[in-house]
């Protein structure tokens, strides 16, 4: 590995773990706040229903700032060039990625209601609202899945492979999950629903899913780290052996 290739696995490297340590940070950040604003504020039920009903507390803010900074993140994320076989390149699932981040940013649920709280409600309407955020996640989703489970575990060790793997097919069940809560909690009621409502599955899932995401991302910047240094040490002994040859000429 020459030079210029070690300085671009160390670029890839800080991206990757920027994504991980984003994604970790953000449900622990919003259960943090939700448990801190319960006992202070009448209107605060704690942890919310969803990480997206988030974006009508008082922690909006910080719902917004993780999804456009992962966004910025994903877009600007190159990845490797597409290998024969491949249906799509790392750059464009990334990017797919990233757009649906900002469409969840910047397009509420219906959490707060029918009152317009943002510019895009006033733009597409509180009905049409909704519908673009839920198909932004399952963008989102779809996309960190398929990094895990087809461009990460392409090339990775048994090891590591299992791991991606395993994050994968977390994200891709934590998506069922939550589709099955949302159908219990809104068309057959009953005790689906209060159970659901009660121990805050839906946020609980969505949350299970994202920390997949970002586990999947950390071990893969730490891999590109170790081949990074790899890189380092061989280039280093291979001048090593040339000044000792000189040396000795």
């Amino acid at each position: 590995m020459d030079k210029h290739s070690e300085d671009l696995v160390l670029s890839y490297t800080r991206v990757r773990t920027a994504l991980g340590l984003l994604g970790l940070a953000l449900p622990l950040v919003l259960i943090v706040g939700g448990l801190f604003d319960e006992p202070r504020l009448e209107n605060s039920q704690g942890i919310e229903a969803t990480i997206s009903d988030f974006y009508h507390t008082t922690y909006r803010d910080i719902f917004v700032g993780c999804l456009c900074a992962i966004g910025v993140f994903l877009i600007s994320y190159r990845g490797y060039r597409r290998a024969p076989g491949d249906w799509i390149s790392d750059d464009w699932l990334a990017t797919s990625a990233g757009v649906a981040a900002f469409g969840l940013a910047f397009f509420p649920n219906e959490g707060g209601g029918m009152a317009i709280t943002s510019m895009t409600q006033r733009a597409v309407g509180t009905d049409l609202s909704p519908v673009l955020h839920y198909s932004f996640a399952l963008i989102f989703f779809s996309s960190l899945a398929a990094f895990c489970l087809v461009k990460f575990s392409r090339t990775a060790k048994p090891g590591k492979r299992r791991i991606y793997r395993f994050c994968g097919h977390t994200i891709l069940a934590s998506m069922l999950a939550t589709a099955i809560c949302v159908v219990l909690k809104r068309w057959v009621g009953g005790v689906g629903r209060e159970l659901v409502l009660e121990y805050k599955l839906i946020f609980w899932f969505e949350a299970i899913g994202i920390w997949a995401f970002a586990l999947s991302w950390l071990i893969k910047g730490r891999a590109d780290l170790a081949l990074a240094r790899m890189g380092r040490k061989r280039r280093v002994l291979t001048q090593d052996m040339l000044d000792d040859r000189e040396d000795h000429a």
